[in-house]
């Protein structure tokens, strides 16, 4: 996925100024990754074995993952595909209609709502708690 289709298609961007960041998952995190990574993004790599530690214990910091998979997943699965072929169809149609003004929605919301995540690099702990996010 990474050299076959991420790498060639940052290639056709501005990538100079962008940041990648990716949790500690195993399957992130192994060597051939991390030295792909650091090749492509240098010191704007936000990860387990990175230039950047990810920070330990934290939440999901992206809306990719506290937003767009649950949104993706409940219309995926809202008229309960009972097929591999129907579940593909449904994952592209939905993916398909996501616009990129909804997505630019949600992260200017996020970065609004959320300012004590940019402190999350220099922390080793973050506490999540119903009311509001604390650092110890």
């Amino acid at each position: 996925m990474i050299t076959n289709f991420f790498i060639p298609e940052l290639n056709n961007h501005d990538v100079q100024e962008l940041w990648f960041q990716q949790d500690g998952a195993t399957c992130h995190t192994a060597r051939a990754t991390i030295d792909l990574l650091k090749d492509t993004f240098g010191d704007r790599l936000i990860s387990r074995f990175g230039p950047v530690n990810w920070p330990p214990r934290s939440c999901d910091l992206t809306p990719l993952d506290y937003f767009l998979l649950g949104y993706v997943k409940s219309l995926v699965y809202a008229d309960k595909p009972q097929t591999l072929d129907h579940l593909e169809e449904n994952i592209h149609r939905v993916i398909a209609d996501i616009r990129p003004q909804m997505l630019e929605k949600v992260i200017k919301n996020w970065t609004t709502t959320e300012p004590a995540v940019a402190v999350l690099c220099q922390k080793s702990y973050l506490k999540l708690n119903a009311t509001r996010l604390s650092f110890e």
